[in-house]
């Protein structure tokens, strides 16, 4: 194929690098790309995410009865494995849980878009994320077929092409996906070992502090003014430093816990909250500090209701 007959903008490219690298077949890279669809639909989704709501519209998204006592019944069902799990990993099982809650209700909708169709929608016709999803899609066509729930051009996940009951992109299955019942596959849709241990390792290889804390509500008094929003959400800061500030813990913390602050629009005005290691880790998984948080309660109240009724 040559550049002026692909069918794709950077298709041929693509292809080459694809090629170059894997040894695949330029042909049949060509026979998979030729039947990917632009889709708008796709584009509009990516310029209205959930995460440009407030935290008073965000949550009511995340924080319902049905998704959190689902998740309870959801780990009851499947303690022994995620137990089991969060042991191996250093990962409380009812984060895994919150994870693929938020992520797709347990498993019950994990997207009906083409996975090939979605990036390759962003990766040659989304100019603003372009390089990010060109490499996702090479990624994608450069996979194993044993770590994938199917062939290519079957699988089906979310607008900006993540799969499984994790959603997990090409790039974290290839870096951070796990085959852990040993079948020779990392099946990220219809194994729930695989899936868990996936979710669970990602956390780890960020860096989740074992037994600390996520975040923790802070209340302002007359001296606080309102914190910039940081590059990230790596604690850059002190407990101690941000009560300097203004900002006092709720509850008992470590004055010297790394920390960072953070000020979200609440149904009631404003909320601040220390964050800490492990929200920062969350917030590698989707960068928004909202998503971080609705993670952070909806694991808080799955938690409590099953401890209040089995013991933990």
């Amino acid at each position: 194929m040559t550049a002026s007959a692909q069918t794709h903008p950077g298709q041929a490219e693509l292809v080459r690098d694809v090629a170059r690298d894997t040894g695949k077949s330029p042909a049949a890279l060509n026979r998979l790309l030729d039947g990917a669809k632009k889709q708008q639909s796709i584009i509009d989704a990516m310029n209205r995410p959930a995460e440009g709501k407030a935290w008073k519209d965000y949550r009511p998204i995340f924080l319902t009865e049905e998704r959190i006592q689902a998740g309870a019944d959801f780990y009851r069902e499947h303690r022994k494995l995620l137990d089991t799990i969060g042991r191996r990993y250093g990962v409380p099982p009812e984060y895994i849980v919150a994870i693929v809650g938020v992520e797709t209700f347990y498993g019950r909708n994990t997207g009906k878009y083409k996975v090939l169709d979605a990036l390759t929608t962003l990766a040659f016709y989304y100019p603003k994320r372009a390089p990010f999803f060109r490499g996702e899609l090479k990624t994608l066509l450069e996979l194993p077929s044993n770590h994938l729930a199917g062939p290519i051009d079957t699988l089906t996940g979310s607008y900006a092409g993540a799969q499984g009951w994790g959603q997990f992109m090409p790039s974290s299955i290839r870096q951070w996906g796990v085959d852990y019942d040993g079948d020779g596959r990392i099946d990220m849709k219809g194994n729930l070992g695989d899936i868990f241990a996936s979710v669970a390792n990602y956390f780890a290889e960020h860096g989740w502090e074992t037994g600390g804390p996520v975040a923790a509500p802070a209340q302002p008094d007359r001296r606080a003014k309102a914190p910039g929003v940081p590059k990230d959400w790596h604690p850059t800061g002190t407990v101690e430093g941000f009560v300097a500030d203004g900002f006092a813990p709720v509850q008992h913390l470590n004055p010297g816990r790394p920390a960072q602050l953070l000020r979200l629009d609440g149904p009631n005005g404003d909320e601040y909250w220390f964050t800490f290691q492990n929200f920062y880790v969350i917030t590698t998984y989707n960068r928004s500090p909202m998503y971080a948080l609705a993670v952070h309660q909806l694991a808080q109240e799955i938690r409590a209701r099953v401890t209040g009724s089995a013991g933990r």
